[in-house]
């Protein structure tokens, strides 16, 4: 039995990961986290210390859900990364990254260079996942997710959208927990690349606001944003944002503009997630989440 430890395995993302391993019965998962709370508190930055953990627990693998969005997170994944080479049983490491593809317009950018020049110092293979967007928005409180409440787009319940570019940009959504799978089915593949693609459905926006409408019965007041405004780091406001943005981990102003940049990525192509490359065909097994399935699932709760 292959012993996985992912970091940050109490979070979004990693959380979905953890559960989805956990009902495999060919792997021993173990949650790093900086809390105190079910899990083998860690500091990254005690890289010793960290090497051992994952040393005395056989881990073969290393996953990283570590939300890297500035230099204190940004230098726990780099630790991990030392101590997952220093440890002698880590051979493979997943970065975080669970989203679009890399760009260097992005924020996190510099960050994920930084991560990346840290694994190729080592002799650990390694691979970041690029997925597009997560469905999982759009289908709460109807879908398990674990991810929080974002309004991206589409404000499903006021029946709203304003639209980045044109809206029929190529855009690639995906279900967290079937991210999760493909990540359990990739873990024993004989080689992986340094991006690792994988997506549930390929649309456009304008698609997804036809769905919703023939799927919800209701008409949705449709606006866009260009790529002029969006650069500018504006965004139309939707009903839900003034109390999502209020609740974010972020200072509002922060927020909106991590909007308009998500806006930015999706006329950039950044959401267009390449299928030939992607892990879809290598496990038809696996049968992603559509953007109606989970439209359904919304309506039908």
């Amino acid at each position: 039995m292959s012993a996985i430890a992912v970091a940050g395995g109490t979070g979004n993302v990693g959380r979905t990961i953890v559960e989805t391993l956990a009902e495999s019965s060919e792997y021993k998962v173990i949650v790093l986290g900086r809390k105190n709370i079910p899990t083998f508190a860690v500091d990254y930055v005690d890289i010793d210390a960290t090497a051992e953990l994952l040393r005395q627990h056989n881990v073969v693998t290393v996953i990283s859900a570590i939300q890297v969005t500035e230099e204190t997170s940004s230098a726990a994944e780099i630790g991990l990364i030392k101590a997952a080479e220093q440890s002698s049983t880590v051979s493979r490491f997943i970065a975080s990254g669970w989203g679009s593809l890399p760009s260097k317009a992005s924020p996190a950018s510099v960050l994920q260079r930084a991560s990346e020049d840290a694994l190729r110092s080592t002799m650990l293979e390694w691979t970041r996942f690029s997925v597009g967007i997560f469905m999982d928005y759009y289908g709460m409180p109807a879908i398990k997710t674990h991810l929080p409440p974002m309004s991206f787009a589409v404000d499903m319940k006021s029946r709203k959208a304003a639209l980045p570019g044109t809206g029929n940009e190529p855009v690639a959504f995906i279900y967290s927990y079937d991210v999760a799978k493909f990540v359990s089915a990739y873990l024993d593949a004989p080689k992986w690349e340094e991006i690792t693609y994988v997506y549930g459905e390929k649309t456009t926006w304008n698609e997804f606001i036809k769905v919703a409408s023939e799927v919800t019965g209701s008409a949705f007041e449709v606006s866009y944003d260009p790529i002029e405004k969006l650069a500018k780091g504006e965004v139309t406001e939707l009903p839900s944002h003034k109390d999502e943005l209020a609740k974010s981990p972020f200072p509002e102003p922060l927020a909106r503009q991590l909007l308009a940049i998500l806006g930015c990525w999706v006329v950039g192509g950044q959401f267009d997630i390449p299928v030939d490359k992607a892990l879809n065909k290598r496990f038809p097994s696996i049968r992603p989440m559509s953007v109606r399935d989970m439209l359904l699932a919304r309506q039908d709760a």
